[in-house]
């Protein structure tokens, strides 16, 4: 258990890079807009988030290099993108060398999205897989929270501030380079491409007392079909759940928050200082509730985290819309807005992944994560481009008012469509997703439930 822990973490560190790469922009945010003279609409759809539509692309095409080089050799490339992308946005002197950088540290998050937690997924066993693969967002909130105090600790340094706040990624980005290179292949990709023997030496590494041809049989008759894929009618039920938790994800304005945390707390009254320190408090208010989501997934499960999560944002969106409405003013908005992250970490932020990465079967999972990864960084490019338009145009209380009514939606898709998934092997899920016998959103739970 040591070396999958060990490989496990190794993996999700892409989620320290994607939550980093994510979130260091806020900083930067208000100074690029000064000093390139950007419209709100160019500076929202291209400054901010060309990155997300490079998020898009490798979410789309994330799948491809997954299943054909492997989970491992992906890992490698992301972590190349990522240094790339944070040494060119820290040298560039126009809004469009910049966000052609940042469109590149997209590509890296998109298709971290799917190696990542394919990877650990495929090498965790059914009852610990929950809080592995929560490892990545782990990994993704604790970027974030290091973006927000290194944006913090780096605005008085001059003019050129922002260039060190993207600048600093390249650091964590070649570290973990190195740190990839230590890790096995996932030994279930290694099977769909009949490499069995090396399969074989990964599977006794995690599981010296396993009985591997058990394994390897059940893995291999879980991924005969070659020619198939994720559109195929057998295959519509979690191809429209994967769609619904990543639509419903992006719609809570998760990301239109993040990357507008400072801009969002001086809408509310606060000061620029002030408004930097509460964007650490959300950092540190995520990291916590993402590590109490990450210890009870595979005690509570993934649907009651989400009913957490879902009440959570209803209470916390609406009083935010509430609080710009009435004009409540001081710490109001903050506050909430913690409340609005802790309802998110331990919901969808502790779920999403996890659950996307669970699915699918073995040789479509990669094209299953792409799908459900596309839709997620489509929506969240679309987003976040639309805030600072929408918040002169219609306001920021009717903007948190409509994430509010599309988490009334999330809370009726995960009472009546959402299954549990928590403790069951991926290929008994995979049989039981991809027949018609679900009923009462519970997946039958076979003899098989505890291999690999």
């Amino acid at each position: 258990m040591n070396k999958i822990l060990i490989w496990s973490v190794t993996a999700a560190l892409a989620g320290f890079l994607f939550g980093f790469d994510t979130v260091v922009i806020s900083g930067a945010d208000k100074q690029l807009q000064l000093l390139w003279h950007s419209s709100d609409a160019f500076h929202g759809s291209v400054v901010m988030a060309m990155a997300l539509w490079g998020t898009v692309v490798g979410a789309i095409f994330g799948g491809i290099p997954t299943n054909k080089i492997g989970r491992k050799k992906t890992l490698f490339w992301i972590g190349i993108l990522y240094l790339i992308s944070a040494i060119g946005a820290a040298f560039a002197n126009d809004p469009f060398v910049f966000a052609a950088f940042r469109f590149i540290g997209g590509l890296g998050v998109g298709a971290s999205t799917i190696a990542a937690p394919a990877y650990v997924s495929e090498i965790a066993p059914a009852d610990k897989r929950g809080r592995l693969v929560a490892l990545y967002q782990f990994n993704i909130v604790l970027g974030i929270l290091i973006a927000f105090i290194s944006n913090y600790f780096l605005k008085d340094i001059g003019v050129n501030a922002w260039r060190w706040m993207v600048g600093v990624q390249a650091i964590p980005s070649f570290i973990y380079i190195l740190f990839i290179l230590t890790i096995p292949e996932s030994p279930r990709w290694l099977l769909s491409k009949n490499r069995d023997e090396e399969a074989r030496k990964v599977l006794f590494k995690i599981d010296p007392s396993a009985d591997l041809k058990d394994i390897m049989d059940d893995s291999r008759e879980n991924g005969v079909t070659k020619h198939e894929n994720i559109f195929m009618k057998k295959y519509r039920f979690p191809l429209m759940l994967a769609f619904l938790i990543a639509f419903f994800n992006q719609f809570s304005g998760i990301n239109a928050f993040l990357y507008y945390a400072p801009r969002i707390f001086e809408e509310a009254g606060l000061g620029q200082n002030t408004a930097l320190l509460s964007s650490i408090g959300i950092g540190i208010t995520n990291l916590i509730f993402t590590l109490i989501g990450v210890a009870l997934i595979d005690k509570l499960g993934r649907k009651l985290l989400m009913y957490i999560g879902s009440v959570g944002y209803i209470i916390s969106l609406g009083l935010v819309s509430a609080s710009f409405y009435f004009n409540w003013g001081g710490l109001s908005v903050p506050i909430f807005l913690f409340l609005f992250i802790a309802s998110h970490a331990i919901g969808q932020g502790a779920v999403i992944w996890v659950f996307i990465s669970e699915i699918f079967p073995n040789h479509i999972r990669a094209s299953g994560q792409a799908f459900g990864s596309s839709v997620h960084w489509v929506l969240a490019a679309i987003i976040p481009s639309l805030i600072p338009m929408l918040f002169s145009e219609i306001g920021p209380e009717v903007v948190f008012l409509i994430f509010t009514l599309m988490m009334v939606l999330q809370l009726l898709f995960v009472i009546f469509m959402m299954p549990e998934t928590k403790g069951i092997s991926l290929e008994v899920l995979s049989e039981n997703l991809t027949k018609k016998n679900i009923k009462k959103n519970e997946i039958k739970e076979t003899s098989t439930a505890g291999i690999l």
